[in-house]
């Protein structure tokens, strides 16, 4: 795991820095320079970009990533990659123009419960766009196994900026109204860094050449398509339908407890951005054994990793909602225990994601993406009726629990493996343990020292039951080699 730890590290790295400068985006300057309708607007409207976006570029991002090691030749690798620029025209144009034709009913609907949202509709659209070539451009660089400039523009550019909006907003130099057109402009910018450094990695010659296996590449788009939609839909479906049933402020307030409790999936986002072209190659060569490995290291170290985050986070929770000073945001706490704990779950679940998409039996992931999409937009209607945003947070863990469930049985029914070991009983009990051990310590202090000290505390218990357990094989040649 070579390269794949040299990378993951690096791009954890960065995806640490990005969270640190998102946190302090979500949770002061949102919360304290923009007006809580406007947070909830933005969140809204990224949203439903990321929602439509596996739509609007044709799931070619997923699809590079699966077919582009499969071609032997240049001519056809590089008459591939012009082609996965062109396809999402094809869905892209008659979207466009049915948008055009229909915008007003579109932008009704939508704003029905929240007349704000209804100027800002069609950026929706364009932001999607943006978003979905960055993703493109993005893997054209990682199936040359360069994954880290791309993360680096992907999670730090874009919230620097964000930050810099958010100042200018402070200090009237924007109005609330343009800080959102003024986020959008930074996606599209964002997009032309990527396409321009895609290009510099690996330039293709302009090769308009059909691939041989155009109705394979077809037919795994379209069912990606759906399932990248449905995945969407998990992610991000809450953000959007709060606003059907509740006050958009609350989408704000939700947002930030799903903010605090994303940090525990920054390992495997860190980890993805190279394994996920790792397994595909793997796969293509039919090599059970390296993908078997990858599952079960990933799956463990993941763990570990993530779990040290959890606990971090959670046994903080109370200080952290101290130290933002917003009482009305304390609605988002319960959030972030529920939503982490999702999170442990998706962890576990290693690079068993990628096995599924990369497999003669990706078809299985489109069905079960599907039935998670449609599961959780029927408790998200029920729950949030029911219990307000606790209930948003409530119905993506029953479905990330039960559907990682049925992945990982698939997985084991169809391959032979699956990621599990003793030593994920082992961590999954340090974890389990510190929290209730912890959880009743309170040194009395300023929240921030309240928070250092019991970082110190965790961390350092938690690492030496790592180690002395001897859990993760890889994690304790790092201790052995920098400790």
């Amino acid at each position: 795991m070579g390269i794949v730890l040299k990378q993951s590290f690096t791009n954890t790295l960065i995806l640490f820095l990005g969270f640190a400068i998102g946190g302090i985006n979500v949770l002061f300057l949102y919360t304290h320079f923009l007006h809580e309708d406007y947070f909830g607007l933005i969140t809204f409207l990224l949203s439903a970009a990321n929602i439509i976006l596996p739509l609007l570029v044709f799931g070619m991002q997923h699809t590079i990533i699966k077919y582009y090691t499969s071609y032997k030749t240049k001519i056809e690798q590089d008459g591939f990659l012009i082609t996965t620029l062109i396809l999402p025209l094809v869905v892209i144009i008659p979207l466009a123009l049915i948008g055009t034709l229909f915008y007003q009913s579109i932008a009704n609907w939508l704003s029905s419960e929240n007349i704000l949202i209804k100027d800002y509709t069609y950026l929706i659209f364009i932001t999607a766009i943006f978003m979905g070539y960055f993703e493109v451009f993005y893997s054209w660089t990682k199936v040359q196994y360069n994954s880290v400039f791309g993360n680096f523009i992907k999670e730090i550019f874009t919230r620097i900026c964000t930050s810099f909006l958010l100042i200018a907003v402070y200090f009237n130099w924007l109005t609330n109204e343009q800080f959102i057109y003024a986020v959008v402009i930074v996606y599209g910018i964002r997009t032309l860094i990527m396409k321009l450094y895609a290009m510099y990695v690996y330039m293709p010659k302009l090769v308009f050449k059909i691939p041989a296996n155009l109705k394979e590449i077809l037919s795994f788009s379209l069912y990606i398509i759906i399932a990248g939609s449905a995945s969407g839909i998990l992610l991000e479906i809450d953000k959007f339908m709060i606003p059907q049933i509740e006050k958009i402020a609350e989408v704000a307030y939700y947002s930030v407890g799903i903010y605090i409790a994303s940090v525990v999936a920054i390992p495997t986002r860190a980890m993805q951005q190279i394994t996920n072209p790792i397994t595909a190659k793997e796969m293509n060569s039919n090599n059970i054994i390296e993908v078997e490995k990858l599952y079960k290291q990933s799956s463990i170290n993941l763990l570990v990793v993530g779990g040290l985050l959890f606990l971090l986070i959670n046994l903080n929770i109370t200080d952290v909602y101290e130290i933002i000073n917003k009482p009305e945001y304390t609605k988002g706490i319960w959030i972030v225990l529920i939503i982490s704990i999702a999170k442990i779950m998706e962890l576990a679940l290693g690079t068993g994601n990628a096995i599924l998409v990369n497999s003669k039996f990706y078809k299985i992931f489109f069905y079960l993406s599907l039935a998670m999409a449609v599961s959780v937009i029927i408790l998200n209607r029920w729950l949030i009726g029911l219990i307000g945003i606790n209930g948003a947070a409530m119905a993506t863990l029953i479905v990330v629990l039960v559907y990682g469930f049925i992945k990982i049985m698939f997985i084991k029914s169809k391959l032979k493996i699956q990621p599990f070991s003793k030593n994920t009983f082992k961590v999954l009990v340090v974890i389990t343990a510190v929290y209730f051990i912890i959880d009743f310590w309170d040194f009395g202090l300023y929240p921030i020292f309240n928070i250092l000290l019991k970082g110190i505390l965790i961390t350092a218990v938690y690492l030496v039951l790592i180690k002395r357990l001897r859990i993760s094989e890889d994690l304790n040649k790092l201790f052995a080699k920098y400790f």
